[in-house]
């Protein structure tokens, strides 16, 4: 059904009172309905296409009228006229509609049979090249559910006649294509009520798909997913789901108790289902996943999983995944990370930014981690990187946003944790600088000469001095004079060299030397000698 109101537009370069008439159309396709705005000038060209190709005649058309073309009354009847006009061609062609018609319409922007028409005609002539290019082809959900519709219709492949039309350009392209993107909108089509999101979609018509990208489509439009579990090797869903179970095990809507292929189960199960045999990685980030369900069981061989900008709180199931190199969880709800290696295993990169971490005591074990970003978390007491500084393996540590980066010396303090490692971390993406490894050492010093003052302090082990008896028989004076050259540091003056000349038996606490170097000691100063 096509219907018209005449709009009124005035031209911005002309006087008030000359009017452009833009008719606009609003067509109906079942549940669906678009408009399109055309002049007369755009119908008058659409009349000479037709009768061109000699399909229909040439008075069917009202004719143009130069004087009062821009008079209520005239508009108005050729309104009408023009409505005429359009249906008149419809009903001469109620089967296959003339390709100028439709583009007119915009059929090849909102109707099955227009979008799967102009999809065939593109890859007849770019398909071959975009294969061999190796390329992503990238799809809208509209398109793909018209060609779905086709496939379910007993039509004829081609029905306008036009051979570079036919459906099975598509379907030759899409079993031989290797990387797809599936872009959804927000909101209607264009001028359309049409929503995407609601339009169910097929995937199986894709055989050789090692990647396909989804975003901003409902878990419950797509179908097909699972024909892909042989082939895909990565999968990226975005703004789509709330659980990983809907994506991964689609056929978990139809059996509850279903259970990994070669997985032992020691109850009934109602399926078997295949695993994803060759995926590699997983992106579902930004999606609204509170649980990382039992599903991750049909994706063994994933390294790379990337679950940021979700809604997890816990960690769970991924000691199923024991291969998995690079995790990221960043921006979620995490408060707690228990025991991160009984469930990330072996894993080098791990993202933990943007949740509210406050204590890192369960990432002791991951010995070997490589990369490991903690920004914007709640991390406030330095002695949290106690649990970190001892992993081996650890090159960069990301830091930053945290409350503990505004303490005096952050750096040098965080760096010392690392002990003699210190050289080897990069600290929020800088590198370690000559001068914070020197300040690194006074400060592993001073907490060495802590140490050992707290030991004697305690009294559980008191260091005494004993004279050496010589070699020979005899014995070292207890006396003699020595020369010291000392280089000294004061937290609170900065770096100094002194040099004494004294009379030594023995050294036996740091005390001692500060006094023979005629240095205060005890207070509020600390020294490292």
């Amino acid at each position: 059904t096509v219907t018209y109101r005449e709009f009124g537009e005035l031209s911005p370069q002309t006087h008030p009172s000359l009017h452009q008439s833009v008719y606009i159309i609003e067509v109906l396709d079942g549940e669906h309905r678009w408009t399109v705005k055309h002049r007369y000038s755009d119908f008058h060209d659409l009349h000479e296409k037709l009768t061109a190709e000699k399909k229909v005649d040439r008075r069917l058309l009202p004719p143009k009228k130069m004087l009062g073309k821009n008079s209520k009354s005239l508009v108005e009847r050729r309104q009408k006229e023009l409505e005429l006009y359009l249906q008149t061609l419809l009903l001469q062609f109620p089967q296959a509609t003339p390709t100028p018609l439709a583009c007119f319409l915009h059929f090849h922007l909102y109707e099955i049979n227009g979008i799967t028409a102009a999809l065939a005609e593109e890859l007849f002539h770019k398909g071959e090249q975009l294969l061999q290019a190796g390329e992503v082809f990238s799809l809208q959900p509209l398109q793909l559910y018209s060609v779905s519709q086709q496939l379910r219709l007993a039509k004829p492949t081609c029905c306008n006649g036009d051979a570079k039309t036919d459906l099975g350009h598509i379907l030759d392209f899409t079993c031989r294509l290797r990387y797809l993107k599936m872009s959804g909108t927000r909101g209607p089509v264009g001028t359309s009520n049409i929503q995407e999101s609601s339009l169910p979609f097929d995937l199986s018509v894709f055989k050789s798909l090692l990647q396909i990208e989804i975003s901003e489509c409902s878990s419950q439009q797509i179908g097909g997913l699972s024909f892909l579990r042989s082939s895909l090797e990565t999968l990226s869903i975005h703004h789509s789901t709330e659980t990983m179970m809907s994506i991964l095990v689609p056929e978990a809507s139809e059996f509850s108790q279903w259970e990994a292929e070669g997985a032992e189960s020691g109850c009934p199960v109602t399926a078997v289902i295949p695993l994803w045999r060759n995926l590699t990685t997983l992106d579902m980030s930004h999606n609204g996943i509170s649980t990382i369900d039992s599903s991750v069981k049909l994706i063994p061989k994933v390294e790379f999983l990337d679950l940021s900008h979700n809604q997890l709180s816990t960690v769970e199931n991924l000691q199923h995944l024991y291969n998995l190199v690079h995790v990221d969880l960043s921006y979620n709800s995490l408060r707690v990370l228990e025991a991160a290696h009984t469930r990330l295993g072996n894993i080098k990169t791990l993202s933990l930014a943007g949740n509210q971490l406050e204590q890192l005591t369960g990432l002791t074990k991951l010995y070997s981690l490589v990369n490991l970003d903690l920004s914007h978390n709640q991390l406030a007491q330095l002695e949290e990187i106690k649990n970190i500084g001892l992993l081996p393996c650890l090159e960069k540590l990301n830091l930053s946003s945290n409350p503990m980066c505004i303490i005096p010396d952050y750096r040098t303090k965080v760096l010392a944790q690392f002990g003699d490692r210190a050289a080897e971390v990069c600290l929020d993406g800088t590198l370690t600088t000559e001068k914070e490894l020197d300040t690194v050492e006074v400060l592993k010093a001073i907490q060495k000469a802590k140490e050992v003052k707290d030991k004697m302090s305690s009294g559980d082990k008191k260091v005494r001095s004993v004279v050496p008896n010589h070699p020979a028989g005899g014995s070292i004076k207890p006396a003699c004079m020595v020369k010291l050259s000392v280089f000294i540091y004061c937290m609170e003056e900065g770096w100094g060299w002194c040099t004494v000349t004294e009379g030594l038996c023995h050294v036996d606490a740091p005390t001692v030397l500060l006094s023979l170097l005629r240095i205060p000691h005890g207070g509020d100063r600390n020294y490292a000698l």
